[in-house]
């Protein structure tokens, strides 16, 4: 019990932690800062404005969710831990 529960408490944090790095590049790819990057952009004559994105508010509470599963995960080690007997 001890060795999955080390596993899945180092296995959720890994994965939020990608998620969260994730989210980080769709939010910067999806920004103001893509303007110039966009060929059409750059014609003479052409003007680009960058009016808005999509709410991504429930993405950073799912990050946010995700490290907290995670902590709940790292504190059931020590209960784990204190109900495992090596000697069985």
């Amino acid at each position: 019990d001890l060795a999955i529960t080390v596993t899945t408490a180092f296995l959720w944090l890994v994965s939020t932690l990608a998620w969260a790095k994730a989210l980080a590049d769709i939010k910067m790819l999806a920004g103001a800062s893509i303007i110039p990057g966009i060929d059409s952009c750059k014609a003479l004559g052409t003007t680009c404005q960058f009016a808005s994105v999509t709410s991504m508010r429930t993405l950073n509470v799912s990050v946010v969710f995700g490290l907290l599963n995670m902590v709940l995960w790292g504190r059931n080690i020590w209960f784990v831990y204190k109900d495992t007997n090596p000697y069985n």
